[in-house]
């Protein structure tokens, strides 16, 4: 029974490690050339990251730290 827990506790400490390197869903390190930054910025709650929306092109949606972190 032990062993179970100890390969449980493994698998879910190695999940949370991958996760802090992964990033989401139209999240991107930095700007691409001719993406126009804009005034929407959010608090990712799964990061606790002050996210800001960038737009490309063809209006796709990307979104990026913004550096800063909101007080909570």
């Amino acid at each position: 029974m032990g062993f179970v827990l100890l390969i449980i506790a493994a698998v879910v400490v190695v999940c949370f490690v991958i996760s802090l390197f992964v990033r989401r869903h139209g999240e991107s390190d930095k700007p691409q050339p001719g993406w126009r930054s804009t005034d929407e910025v959010f608090n990712d709650p799964s990061t606790n990251r002050v996210m800001r929306v960038w737009l490309d092109q063809n209006g796709e949606r990307h979104y990026i730290a913004d550096g800063t972190r909101r007080a909570s």
